[in-house]
């Protein structure tokens, strides 16, 4: 059975939203800066979204401005999370800041004609079902893991952090140091259980991997090349 569909201004970024989760963005290219335009003209009590999807290789890519600038192909993720402008910064030159917050999750079904100069394309929102037995059991062993790893990973006090079993397994999947293909996986799990299961193994790897960084004896040019200032 297919969900409810809809059409989405898309934001391909290096990253993965999340549900509920906060995302802060500097808008500096023009393409974006239209889009943002667009949103912050739209008539009051209208909504004030777009799409995250993140950067990927092998799935869709994005069409090129209409303008018929070449531009390098972006290639994007299929799965990716509504984000909702809650707030605008415009400076003086053109530039802007926004506040936006994970919303619904959705999948790209194709790629629309567009005159504006960022791409749209048709989506189909995916359900978000609530908590069953399954995840209400797991999310315990969630959060014991993940204070765990937090305690590995920053070795400073315990942080405040939600029983609920949704709102955690989207907290854990955007905070936790993991990879975006991680991530993506995370975001495309079905529900908030498979999402846990998921996070589970993903906890144990990286706490592993943290304890055996430090295990190590190693100066910090064995460990590789110094970071540049670029």
């Amino acid at each position: 059975m297919r969900g409810v569909t809809g059409t989405l201004p898309l934001f391909p970024l290096g990253t993965v939203l999340f549900p509920g989760l906060v995302l802060p963005l500097h808008i500096f290219e023009e393409r974006w800066r239209a889009l943002v335009r667009y949103l912050r003209d739209l008539p009051d009590g209208t909504p004030r979204e777009f799409g995250v999807v993140a950067i990927d290789r092998g799935l869709e890519v994005l069409p090129p401005p209409h303008n018929g600038v070449t531009t390098a192909e972006v290639v994007v993720h299929e799965v990716g999370c509504v984000a909702q402008i809650r707030q605008i910064t415009e400076h003086s030159d053109g530039r802007f800041d926004i506040v936006t917050v994970g919303a619904r999750r959705f999948r790209i079904t194709g790629f629309l004609p567009t005159p504006h100069p960022y791409p749209v394309a048709g989506v189909e929102f995916l359900p978000e079902p609530p908590a069953d037995d399954a995840a209400n059991e797991l999310a315990p062993r969630v959060l014991s893991r993940f204070r765990e790893y937090l305690g590995e990973l920053r070795g400073g006090p315990e942080d405040q952090l939600p029983e609920d079993a949704v709102v955690l397994s989207h907290l854990v999947a955007a905070t936790s140091a993991l990879t975006v293909a991680d991530r993506q996986a995370l975001l495309s799990a079905p529900d908030p259980a498979s999402r846990l299961r998921l996070e589970l193994k993903l906890l144990a790897r990286e706490t592993s991997l943290l304890r055996e960084i430090r295990a190590v004896p190693a100066s910090l040019t064995q460990l590789g090349p110094a970071p540049t200032l670029n």
